[in-house]
C-alpha cells in the first residue's frame, strides 16, 4: 500500500491541478524538442543529439512515476501489487540512473568541446555518440537490475505501507555522478581562466549555463531526499519535496533549452514554418481537365 497523499487530503485537489498541467508542459516540449532535433538538419551535432536523448529519457522517466501518482491524488487507494511494485522500481531506477548518467556525459560533451576544440571532431564523432548513448542506457539498466534483483531476493517487510508514492529506494550513485561532473567543470573553468579576454569567456560559459541550471537543480533535490540522515527523515516533507523532483524538475530542461537556446528557438520557428507550406501544398484544390 503506498501511502501517498493520504495525510495531505485538504491539497490533493491543488496539487493535481498543478501536477498535471506541468507534466502537460513538460511532455510536449520534451516531445518537441525531440522532434525539432531530428526534422532540423542544423541541430544534428553531438550537443543536439545527447540533449534529444536527455529528453526522451525524461519522457520515459516521467511516465513511470505521474501518471500514478496522479492516479493516487484521485483515488483513496493506492495499492498495488508486489510485481507492480518491483517493475516501477525497476523501469524507475533504470531511467533515473540514466539520466544522471547522461547529464554527466553532457558535462564531457563540453569539457572536449572548450578544452580540446581542435580535437573535438575527432574524439566526438557520430558513431562514438552513438556507442556512448547507448552505453549510457546499459549502464542505468544494468544498474537498476542489480537493484531491483537484490531488493526481490531479500525478505519483505512485515508492514503493508510504504511512505511515498512511487517505489524508490536510497541511491548512493547520485554522489558519484555528481564529482564526475563537477571534474568536469573543473577542467572547462581552469580552460576558460587560460582565455585573456572577457568576451572570448562569455561565449563558452554561456553554452554551460543551461547545463549547469538543470544539473544543480536536479541533484540539489536529489541530494536533499537521497544523502540525508535517515534519522532526520519526515516522510511528509520528503513527499512534497519528492513532488518537486519528480515534477518540477523534469520541467526545467524543456523551458531552459528551448527559451535560453536561440538555434533551437531558430530551428523551431523553420519547422514551424516548413509545416505550414506541406499543409497549404496537401490542401490545395486540384483541377482536373
Amino acid at each position: 500500500m503506498l501511502v501517498g497523499f493520504s495525510t495531505f487530503s485538504g491539497l490533493r485537489t491543488t496539487l493535481f491541478a498543478l501536477s498535471f498541467l506541468t507534466y502537460l508542459v513538460t511532455l510536449s516540449g520534451n516531445v518537441t524538442i525531440i522532434t525539432i532535433i531530428h526534422a532540423d538538419r542544423t541541430l544534428r551535432t553531438p550537443m543536439y543529439r545527447f540533449l534529444a536523448m536527455l529528453s526522451l529519457s525524461e519522457t520515459c522517466y516521467t511516465l513511470v512515476t505521474i501518471p500514478n501518482m496522479l492516479a493516487y491524488l484521485l483515488m483513496e487507494s493506492g495499492a498495488i501489487s508486489i510485481p507492480g511494485y518491483w517493475a516501477q522500481m525497476f523501469f524507475y531506477l533504470g531511467l533515473g540512473c540514466s539520466h544522471c548518467f547522461l547529464l554527466t556525459l553532457m558535462g564531457y560533451y563540453r569539457c572536449v568541446a572548450i578544452c580540446h576544440p581542435l580535437r573535438y571532431w575527432v574524439i566526438m564523432r557520430p558513431t562514438v555518440c552513438l556507442y556512448l548513448g547507448a552505453l549510457v542506457f546499459y549502464f542505468g539498466s544494468s544498474v537498476a537490475l542489480i537493484e531491483t534483483s537484490l531488493i526481490v531476493s531479500s525478505p519483505l517487510c512485515p508492514s503493508e505501507r510504504v511512505e511515498h508514492f512511487f517505489c524508490d529506494i536510497t541511491r548512493i550513485l547520485v554522489v558519484l555522478v555528481s564529482f564526475l561532473i563537477l571534474l568536469s567543470y573543473t577542467f572547462i573553468v581552469a580552460a576558460l581562466l587560460r582565455i585573456p579576454s572577457a568576451a572570448g569567456r562569455h561565449k563558452p560559459f554561456s553554452t554551460c549555463a543551461a547545463h549547469l541550471t538543470v544539473v544543480t537543480v536536479h541533484f540539489g533535490c536529489a541530494s536533499i531526499i537521497y544523502l540525508r540522515p535517515e534519522s532526520r527523515g519526515n516522510p511528509d516533507q520528503d513527499r512534497l519535496v519528492a513532488v518537486f523532483y519528480t515534477v518540477v524538475t523534469p520541467l526545467l530542461n524543456p523551458v531552459v533549452h528551448t527559451l535560453r537556446n536561440k538555434d533551437v528557438r531558430v530551428a523551431s520557428r523553420r519547422t514551424l514554418e516548413r509545416g505550414r507550406g506541406v499543409l497549404k501544398i496537401s490542401t490545395r484544390p486540384k483541377f482536373r481537365l
